[in-house]
């Protein structure tokens, strides 16, 4: 099951009035804001899911036209991240591999539509792209082990995790300046549910800046595997319904491009995307 969040009127950039839909088998977009209010929280509990599954698509009203595809998951509490979670992409950044998860936050406010502007802020010289696989947790998740881990899972989607390498890497302090700009977390197009995914850890993914393709990777690279992550983070707080982990990116970074870094600039275009999970498209603005 795909569902998704979306507003009929577009205004180029998260206008926060997204209602909740779902792709139906056909790649009809049904409204279900006559079920549901929104795809989020208590929502998506899973014998919530299980209704969602259970309803006839053919009986929800069709969407007509081309709506802005908003967040795929709204309401979001926390959004968090996995740093060096590819070894490739560890080595590409100059950093070693991890004896632990890296943990670090990004700001909700950074959570924006899949195919949004994103803006590049004020300042920046090197904005740069990260493919990852997102998870949206579904049964809160507290003190779990490994094996029973996957069992707390709403979903998965794609994240582009941009980041402004100067503000995260360069500057005093942690990395979540460099992560929270406005725009800098395009979530969807769908949250997949898990029984359409099947094995998290065998899924490709891959990004492209104006055609040429700069990250081309399999999630079966990472270090720490979705089970793992999920357990690890419950450990210190508890997950709850509609949190979102966004897992690491394979390499093929900007910051990691040979002889020279490459960053992105406005008037570019962003295209990305996650087996069985979708694309997305993004164009590149100066702030204003």
């Amino acid at each position: 099951m795909k569902l998704l969040r979306y507003e009929t009127s577009t205004s180029g950039t998260s206008g926060g009035q997204e209602k909740p839909g779902l792709l139906d088998e056909a790649g009809v977009l049904r409204d279900l804001s006559g079920i549901v209010d929104d795809i989020a929280g208590e929502t998506l509990l899973p014998e919530n899911i299980e209704r969602l599954r259970n309803t006839d698509p053919t009986t929800l009203p069709e969407v007509e036209g081309n709506p802005r595809l908003g967040p795929c998951v709204g309401q979001v509490g926390k959004f968090i991240c996995i740093g060096l979670n590819y070894s490739d992409h560890a080595e590409e950044a100059g950093m070693t591999v991890p004896p632990e998860p890296i943990i670090f936050a990004k700001a909700t406010s950074a959570i924006c539509g899949p195919n949004d502007d994103v803006i590049i802020p004020r300042n920046s010289v090197k904005t740069d792209w990260e493919v990852e696989l997102g998870v949206v947790i579904g049964k809160p998740a507290k003190y779990v082990d490994e094996a029973s881990a996957l069992d707390h899972i709403a979903g998965y989607c794609v994240i582009n995790d941009l980041s402004e390498r100067e503000f995260q890497l360069e500057r005093s302090g942690q990395w979540v300046k460099g992560k929270s700009c406005d725009t800098f977390g395009p979530t969807g197009p769908w949250l997949v549910t898990p029984d359409e995914v099947g094995d998290p850890q065998n899924l490709n993914l891959w990004l492209e800046v104006d055609g040429k393709r700069y990250q081309d990777g399999n999630t079966r690279t990472m270090v720490y595997g979705v089970a793992h992550l999920i357990h690890y983070l419950s450990q210190f707080f508890t997950l709850h319904s509609g949190d979102v982990i966004s897992t690491g990116t394979p390499p093929g970074v900007g910051m990691g491009q040979k002889p020279d870094p490459i960053y992105l600039r406005a008037g570019q275009t962003m295209q990305l995307g996650i087996e069985k999970l979708g694309v997305q498209t993004q164009n590149l603005v100066a702030e204003k």
